[in-house]
């Protein structure tokens, strides 16, 4: 059975989208450890529809001297959740549909090792309501944009979670890696 990973670059007030602002900071060499970290036991890759279709130009061509990541992203099995098909093609992916939590759990049943999500807000939102998100790896960068579309958004259902680890990085980022709250009380016990 996987288990599902998810990576969010995020504002100190919670937006995620569009992560351009990110630039402004740099990319600390320890973050992609980090990173190297979280993706390192994934063999499958669940994406919402847009985020595919944002990533699949960015990624796709790119090689391994260019980003070391660049294998993972090409290489892995992308299953992308949404409404319509993706609009760009790029290495194996599989369309799941809209947005169903047994499927879901179907696939992390169907998985061995890590399912990693990275962006897709909507999708992340469906999985921490559904209880389906075992880690979430936020990456808190020291800005407060004011506008944009925000990761936890008002009127939606408090969500708990428990702190697993935290970094801190020569760039003012900080890494808060979050599990759910009844598993991390449980271990505690």
């Amino acid at each position: 059975m996987g288990q599902i990973a998810v990576h969010e670059f995020i504002s100190l007030d919670g937006v995620f989208e569009s992560p351009s602002w990110t630039f402004e900071f740099g990319f600390d060499p320890a973050m992609g450890e980090t990173l190297a970290g979280v993706t390192g036991g994934a063999t499958a890759i669940l994406l919402g529809r847009t985020t595919f279709d944002m990533f699949a130009p960015a990624w796709r061509d790119r090689t391994v001297e260019q980003d070391p990541g660049a294998p993972f992203f090409n290489e892995t099995t992308k299953y992308v959740v949404g409404k319509g098909a993706p609009t760009e093609e790029w290495g194996p992916s599989e369309r799941l549909g809209g947005y169903d939590a047994d499927a879901i759990r179907r696939l992390k049943d169907d998985t061995d090792g890590t399912i990693y999500v990275s962006g897709s807000g909507q999708l992340v939102r469906g999985l921490l309501a559904d209880g389906l998100v075992d880690e979430l790896h936020l990456f808190v960068y020291p800005i407060a944009l004011g506008a944009g579309e925000r990761l936890f958004t008002e009127g939606s259902s408090p969500t708990r979670l428990a702190l697993l680890d935290s970094d801190v990085y020569a760039n003012g980022v900080v890494h808060l890696s979050y599990g759910p709250a009844a598993a991390a009380s449980q271990d505690q016990a």
